[in-house]
């Protein structure tokens, strides 16, 4: 797949910790990605297992880059696009895999539509059951909105309604970085994914500067990708709870009202300041030191 000298699209997944589905991710490329012209990169965050001799040694085709150290999501699929060849860029999660010659339904969407900026698929589970993979803004009312969402599909009453709107594509706020297609002129445009966030977030910033300029987020079922959600954060979830927190700070004050970001930041305290009281619960505390510590808006 690589060994064309112009691919039409490059694809990137970012890993750490990720094998086995890293592997299983790449199989599914190996057997299902054949019509479009591709090459793939993977990119190693650094990671302490044996992710690297596995790569070279059932991977040789795909292009490899190992950072010295873990950069984080966003960082690291910046790392491969420096690399990349192709017009367009596939962003995959390494615990998602192909079923279907998914990416030339992707690119379809996008030349059928140049208003259209980012393509993302319909997500489901291993057992064929439908991943909730779209959100409103980042915003208080945004988050409120996209949480009643989940709670509503968790529910038998209301999962089916929620399921209906996942059969329309449509346009959305934001979809989940575990695989969508952008051309990467555009990603260049608006300069990337932000490196100040390290886990989490990082999709909802690219979404809305993307917005920023115009552009629409697609939604489509007209294809669907596996994802297993969460093989390497599941290994250390303190420290991805911290990040998220951080994320959430950063992104309000980056794009949202002062009065919001006082809000959360007062919100927060209040959660994590009752819980250490309460409990004396570590987790709570280092949250809450962390929000001490954030810049405030």
């Amino acid at each position: 797949m690589d060994k064309i000298s112009a691919p039409l699209a490059s694809i990137i997944v970012v890993n750490y910790h990720s094998f086995p589905a890293l592997g299983d991710c790449l199989h599914s490329l190996q057997t299902h990605n054949q019509t479009i012209p591709t090459e793939i990169i993977v990119v190693d965050n650094a990671s302490t297992d044996d992710s690297l001799v596995q790569l070279q040694a059932q991977f040789p085709w795909c292009r490899l880059i190992s950072l010295p150290q873990n950069r984080g999501f966003g960082a690291g699929n910046n790392a491969g696009v420096a690399i990349a060849r192709g017009d367009y860029l596939c962003f995959l999660n390494p615990d998602t895999y192909l079923t279907e010659d998914s990416l030339p339904i992707l690119l379809n969407k996008l030349e059928q539509n140049p208003q259209v900026g980012i393509v993302a698929p319909r997500l489901i589970h291993p057992d064929g059951q439908l991943q909730l993979s779209t959100a409103w803004e980042i915003s208080l009312w945004g988050e409120y909105r996209t949480r009643q969402r989940l709670q509503q599909f968790r529910q038998s009453r209301y999962q089916a309604d929620v399921t209906a709107t996942y059969t329309q594509e449509h346009t959305v706020d934001i979809v989940l970085g575990a695989a969508f297609v952008m051309r990467r002129h555009l990603f260049e445009a608006v300069g990337g994914f932000d490196e100040q966030f390290f886990m989490y977030f990082e999709e909802s910033d690219l979404c809305q500067r993307v917005r920023d300029r115009g552009y629409q987020i697609l939604y489509t079922p007209a294809t669907q990708v596996v994802h297993l959600k969460g093989t390497s954060v599941e290994r250390v979830p303190d420290k991805m709870a911290l990040a998220y927190r951080r994320s959430q700070l950063y992104y309000y004050q980056k794009h949202r009202p002062l009065w919001e970001q006082g809000l959360l930041r007062g919100y927060l305290a209040a959660k994590f300041g009752l819980q250490a009281l309460r409990g004396g619960d570590r987790l709570a505390r280092q949250q809450l030191q962390q929000l001490l510590r954030s810049p405030k808006p």
